[in-house]
Parts: C-alpha cells; structure tokens; sequence
C-alpha cells in the first residue's frame, strides 16, 4: 500500500505556525470522578505521566477513575524535544515507599488494568530496572487479579536490565519509537531509532510478556512514507500493537508542531497496519500509549483477534 503524494496533511508552502484544527477542540469532563481520581493521586503522592507530560487526556482519563503511574521519581535524566517532564542530570534518589504507594494507589482506584511508565534514569547502573521489578511485584501483591502494562526507557541498550523487567511477565511491554529514523536524533535526547528498535527485538525474542507494544507522534516533519516504513519496521521486530498520535506542544520550550494530522489519515494507518499483519492500530489525533489501555488489553484477549 502505498499514499498519494501530497496527501491531506501536506500542503504547498505550508505556514510555520499551522492553525489549530477543530478536531483538537474538545470540552473539559464533568463529574466527581475526575476529583476523586486527583486526590487519590495526591493522597499517595503518586507522580503520573498524566500531569507531568501535560497529557491531553489527563481530565478525560481521570473522569474515568483512571490514571497511568509515572515509576522512579518526576523528573527524566534526558531532555527530549516532545516531552515536557522535569529534566535534571542528578536527580532524587530512588523512593523504597514508592512501589507500596504506587500498589495501594491503584487498589483505590480500583485498576483492573495498570499501566507504569518511567522516566528514563541513566543516573543508575540498571537503569532502574529493579526499582520497576519491585513495583511490578508490589502492585500484583495488592492487585492480584489486574494485568499489567510496563512502557520503559531503553535502559541505555542494557539488554540485563530488559531482561530483569520480562522476568515478572507484563502483560504487556511497552517501549516508544516516539517518531521516525529521520527525525528521532533531533527529537529524542540520547535515545535512537536502532536502540529502540533492537530493544523491541529483544522483548520479543525474550516471550515473557503477551503482546508488544510501541508508539509514535506525528506531526513532527514526517511524510506519510517514512510512517508506513517506521509500522513496517516495528511490525519486522516483532511489535505487536502500535499506537499513533498527534503531537501537542506542551510548552514554548519545546520542538513546534509541523502539521496538524487530520482524522481520516489515522484512519489510513490504521487500515495500513492490517494490511501488513500487525495484530493491532490504534490511531487518532488523541491517542496516546496509555489512553483506553484497559479496553485495549480486552481485545487483544480476545480468542479472535482479528478486530478490524
């Protein structure tokens, strides 16, 4: 399969500044849920990536009592162009209450499926790879009987510390591309496209955990070929679930949106991905890697997958 040239989101002498599309344009969530999700985060002092990456759906996902648990402190020991978490090169030592809180946090919330990320900590020999290990297994003692999503770093290539992850058998392992080969030098700090992509390889060579999964922003400069080749790439490491967003500045500090995707090119993708095998795509100008995981992960449970 292959896109026209100059599909509808390149246009000729596109301006620097693009106008802020009405598809991006949504009213805030009403209810209590949304309160009562915000002050059982604050109650366990739980950092998400929610409030920390000023994610867009933060208010919708907390109006659905749900919220996705940012592991090993607040602040990243990288500074990537797309992410508006805290950067420093020293930060906190690591929490020892933080897998009990972070365990008891999602009991409240009443979490049947628990998704943790993390900032990347190249401060630590393993990357925090134990300090996850041990969240993981906290979680499971208070949850026993929710399925778990894992998005990490790249752990700086060390394939050990990836290794002591898919030992406790996520559900599902979760590691970003974020965007494609041509852009990922100017937009990722520190991390590659080959890293990443190796890192995919070796989860999935490893099967410890059911399905893998990674995720890309547009909106960034890409063409809608490199994005078909980027799915083609992840689908050859053996990737199992993509999702596909569009990028939102979060901040004046950070790299300025290229394009405004509109929804019927994520509808492309979406039908690229089944055409080339992947199990499945879920693509939209609001998708992130967290956003509907629970619904998700019931699919791809399902004894048939074919769910396009």
């Amino acid at each position: 399969m292959t896109l026209k040239k100059n599909p509808l989101h390149v246009v000729e002498n596109e301006p620097k500044k693009p106008t802020f599309p009405a598809w991006l344009r949504r009213s805030l969530p009403k209810g209590g849920q949304l309160y009562k999700t915000g002050s059982i985060v604050k109650k366990y002092q739980i950092n998400t990536v929610c409030e920390e990456a000023k994610c867009p759906n933060r208010f919708s996902c907390y109006a659905k009592k749900t919220a996705t648990f940012l592991a090993l402190g607040k602040s990243c020991t990288r500074s990537c162009a797309f992410c508006d978490i805290d950067f420093t090169k020293t930060p906190k030592a690591l929490e020892k209450d933080e897998p009990l809180r972070i365990a008891l946090s999602a009991k409240e919330l009443g979490l049947k499926h628990i998704v943790i990320t993390m900032v990347a900590r190249d401060d630590l020999d393993d990357g925090g790879a134990d300090q996850l290990v041990q969240i993981m297994r906290k979680v499971r003692e208070h949850n026993p009987k929710a399925t778990l999503e894992i998005l990490t770093s790249d752990f700086s290539g060390n394939a050990d510390a990836l290794k002591t992850v898919l030992n406790e058998k996520p559900e599902i392992f979760n590691h970003n591309v974020e965007t494609v080969e041509r852009l990922s030098p100017k937009i990722r700090h520190k991390a590659s496209y080959k890293r990443s992509l190796d890192l995919l390889k070796k989860a999935s060579h490893m099967y410890k955990a059911k399905y893998i999964k990674s995720g890309l922003m547009l909106g960034l400069g890409e063409s809608p070929e490199e994005v078909l080749k980027t799915m083609r790439d992840m689908k050859e490491v053996g990737v199992t679930v993509v999702t596909i967003g569009q990028y939102l500045q979060a901040s004046r500090k950070k790299i300025r949106v290229k394009q405004f995707i509109p929804p019927s090119m994520f509808d492309r993708y979406e039908d690229y991905g089944k055409s080339i095998g992947l199990l499945y795509v879920y693509a939209g100008p609001f998708v992130r890697s967290s956003l509907n995981a629970k619904e998700v992960h019931a699919l791809l449970s399902k004894k048939n997958t074919n769910f396009y």
